[in-house]
């Protein structure tokens, strides 16, 4: 299991945490300084039907000072994708790949279901 994480996210912080009390192994990557790769985007789209938005950390101060919540209506499925891969910032996080599933965010019901 990867997970991209941010060390000053407290939705970061959460996750490493349930996954420790779980004592489930993981690989844990600095999201800012190796953003997930384009492979892994795109892996994750499937996860979330295609829905490109759902990658976006659409709260974070990068997303909003590049005026992305209207940019990305325009933007093509590459286009964005290309974007996610060069910045860590923008992607929602935690960002976590099993071998068989993903997800973005901490909710811990949806994670249990992820790795138990």
């Amino acid at each position: 299991m990867k997970i991209y994480e941010y060390a000053g996210c407290s939705t970061c912080k959460k996750a490493l945490k349930f996954l420790d009390q779980k004592k489930i192994e993981y690989k844990k990557i600095a999201i800012v300084e190796q953003p997930p790769s384009l492979a892994e985007l795109k892996k994750m789209l499937v996860y979330y039907d295609g829905q490109i938005n759902k990658l976006f950390n659409t709260s974070g101060l990068v997303y909003r000072e590049m005026g992305l919540s209207e940019k990305l209506k325009t933007m093509t499925e590459t286009q964005a994708l290309k974007l996610l891969s060069k910045n860590g910032k923008l992607v929602k996080r935690p960002f976590v790949l099993t071998a068989t599933s993903g997800r973005v965010g901490f909710k811990e019901d949806e994670w249990k279901k992820l790795i138990l």
